[in-house]
């Protein structure tokens, strides 16, 4: 037998093996779904399942146009929609300028900033990115204009978004903690701060933040940060509350209540340490909306810095691997803004359901309310999961989504969703692409059940 012969011959029996061996997959799978379903802690959970391989082909459901609560696994459809409309080179931007009139290093007139909305601006996550870098090309920029002094106010133009900063539906138990923050037109250090806690008593926190009033009925013991916090966009009221560790000091970390004022002070404790004087106030457009006052312009025709962020495909990195809720609706918003010429929850979300309609997935199975799947309003199914993933991976950004993908105690590369008795995976492993929801399930072991029903797939 010459050596092609042998070729066809080793390569048929594979594909022989292959097929035998996913003959077999369906049945594996119904008695791993069966033995999942008839115990105890499913007794009232509802699953939603679907597998196929990478091309589509079905092999196996269960539920699978079912639309279930899924938590983060949401997030592939609002990555994919983001890279492919907004393009992974994509760069938000943050400008500086000026009103008034400079002469001999004084400014008689007012600092402004505006942003599109860059999610990036102040993060600690991108090299040559971080809040330091942001703040020495700030501070080159005036000393290369020659402002050395400023006789008016500085003004935070949040404006490019829509005034509302959360989605409708989200739980007051979230909004509060660094995984529920807000969107505004101006955001900083993902608006996020970090209070450190010794016990039950508060300590400082990383960032000044504005007018904020902490009541703290925090008490100590256990052995984790099992403690909540509860603020509002806009608050001057910040309620702590749960358990934290005894005799050691604790990093709590929440969501900012008014990230472009929180960003101002920070800019003038800049212009103080470089003696720069500032006698101005610092404001927000928001806060002129809010206190029914006159709004002001950004004057394009006197930028001195225009500040890029990382390009999209690194934000969608670090969205789909740390699974960072605020990077989501940011990204809903600009959709919506670049798509619907409204930067609103509403337009993004409408635009993501337009999106994954127009690529043949039934609009039924994708009942989004925002972007990033922390809002328990949203009903996916895991049908419309898999025929996202089919979807990227034909797509020339497949690289850059699937990067993000983490790589989970079972070896498997997937994307995971947790709520309250709620957990969902989605992903690759080995020729299939896979989304696995329950809701509802009440015990401590929810992952490794789900890992017991996709380990079939190995």
């Amino acid at each position: 037998m010459n050596n092609l012969k042998k070729t066809i011959l080793i390569t048929s029996i594979f594909r022989i093996f292959l097929l035998w061996g996913q003959g077999n997959i369906p049945q594996k799978l119904e008695s791993a779904v069966k033995n999942l379903m008839n115990s105890q802690a499913a007794y009232s959970a509802n699953l939603s399942f679907y597998v196929s391989d990478e091309t589509g082909k079905f092999i196996y459901e269960f539920n699978g146009n079912k639309g279930l609560s899924s938590a983060s696994t949401q997030k592939i459809f609002t990555a994919a929609c983001a890279l492919e409309t907004l393009g992974k080179n994509y760069r938000y931007s943050t400008s500086v300028s000026f009103s008034g009139n400079l002469n001999g290093g004084k400014l008689d007139g007012n600092l402004y900033i505006f942003s599109n909305g860059d999610p990036t601006l102040g993060s600690w996550r991108y090299e040559n990115f971080k809040p330091e870098n942001f703040k020495q090309k700030f501070l080159e920029a005036l000393q290369k204009k020659g402002i050395s002094e400023i006789s008016g106010d500085l003004i935070l133009d949040d404006s490019y978004f829509d005034f509302q900063t959360t989605p409708g539906g989200w739980p007051w138990n979230d909004m509060g903690n660094y995984y529920g923050a807000g969107v505004w037109g101006i955001n900083w250090r993902e608006n996020q701060f970090d209070l450190n806690v010794n016990g039950s008593k508060i300590q400082n926190s990383n960032i000044e933040l504005p007018n904020v009033k902490w009541v703290s009925e925090l008490s100590a013991g256990g052995n984790s940060d099992q403690s909540l916090i509860f603020t509002a966009p806009f608050s001057n009221v910040a309620f702590i509350n749960g358990m934290l560790p005894a005799g050691k000091t604790t990093t709590v970390s929440g969501a900012t209540p008014n990230p472009p004022l929180a960003f101002g002070y920070e800019i003038k404790n800049w212009l103080k340490e470089n003696n720069i004087q500032f006698s101005g106030k610092i404001v927000s457009v928001s806060e002129q909306k809010i206190n029914g006052e006159k709004i002001s312009v950004f004057p394009k025709e006197n930028v001195f810095l225009e500040y890029q962020s990382p390009t999209l495909d690194k934000i969608i990195y670090w969205f789909m691997r740390k699974s960072v809720n605020f990077y989501g609706e940011t990204l809903i918003k600009t959709i919506g803004k670049e798509k619907k010429k409204t930067g609103s929850f509403d337009a993004g979300v409408s635009y993501l359901k337009e999106f994954w309609k127009s690529k043949g997935i039934q609009s039924a199975m994708i009942n989004f309310a925002d972007g990033s799947g922390l809002s328990p309003q949203n009903y996916v199914s895991a049908r419309a999961e898999v025929q996202a993933l089919i979807y990227a991976k034909k797509q020339t950004w497949f690289a850059e989504f699937y990067e993000g993908f983490p790589t989970h105690e079972n070896g498997m590369k997937m994307k995971s969703g947790t709520m309250k008795n709620t957990k969902s995976f989605a992903g690759y492993y080995k020729g299939f692409a896979f989304s696995i929801i329950i809701n509802n399930y009440q015990g401590n072991d929810i992952s490794d059940a789900l890992f017991k029903v996709l380990n079939v797939l190995k």
